[in-house]
C-alpha cells in the first residue's frame, strides 16, 4: 500500500487531511478525527513505504503533574492494551502511537489501525481529564455527533476489548 492508495482511503472514509507532506519518500497525513466521547483528536499517519505505517497521536497537552504518577499511568497503559504505546514527546506532550509494518498494510489495516486509536482515546477519556481539562473533574459532553461514527462502526466487532461496559 502506497500514499494514493492512502489518498484514496482517507476520501473514501470521509477524511479530509489539514495537510499531506511528502519528503524522501515518505509521505506524513495530519488529521482531526473523533471518537465517539472524544471529538477533535490530533493524528498524524507517517508512511516510510520501506518499513511501516506510523500512527501518532497527540494524546494530551505537556504534562503538569507529577511526572512519576503519569509515567506510571504510561506504564500500565503499555501493559493493557495490545497494538498501542504511550510516550512522551520532546516537550513533554503525552503521545498515543502504533505502527503497521508494510508487509500487512492494507486498507483493512489502516482503518483498524485509527479505529483503535480512537476508541483508545474513548476508553481512557475519564483517566485523561486531568491532561485534558486541568481542573475539570468530569469530560465535557460533545455538542454534536461523532463524524467518524461509521468507521467506529466498521470496526466495533474487532476492537470489543476497547469498548467500556
Amino acid at each position: 500500500m502506497g500514499p494514493l492508495e492512502i489518498d484514496a482511503w482517507l476520501a473514501e472514509a470521509g477524511i479530509e487531511p489539514l495537510e499531506r507532506v511528502e519528503r524522501d519518500g515518505t509521505v506524513s497525513w495530519d488529521l482531526i478525527l473523533d471518537g465517539r466521547r472524544r471529538h477533535d483528536i490530533r493524528m498524524t499517519l507517517i508512511l516510510e513505504p520501506a518499513l511501516a505505517l506510523v500512527a501518532w497521536v497527540q494524546y494530551a497537552p505537556p504534562l503538569r503533574d507529577s511526572f512519576r504518577k503519569s509515567y506510571t499511568r504510561f506504564l500500565h497503559w503499555n501493559d493493557e492494551l495490545p497494538f498501542a504505546k504511550f510516550a512522551l514527546s520532546a516537550d513533554e506532550r503525552p503521545v498515543l502511537t502504533t505502527e503497521v509494518p508494510v508487509e500487512r498494510l492494507d486498507v483493512d489495516a489502516l482503518g483498524l489501525t485509527v479505529a483503535r486509536l480512537l476508541a483508545i482515546c474513548d476508553l481512557l477519556l475519564d483517566e485523561s481529564i486531568g491532561w485534558l481539562w486541568p481542573g475539570k473533574k468530569v469530560a465535557p459532553v460533545p455538542e454534536r455527533p461523532s463524524r467518524h461514527a461509521a468507521l467506529l462502526d466498521r470496526y466495533s466487532s474487532r476492537l470489543a476489548e476497547l469498548t467500556p461496559g
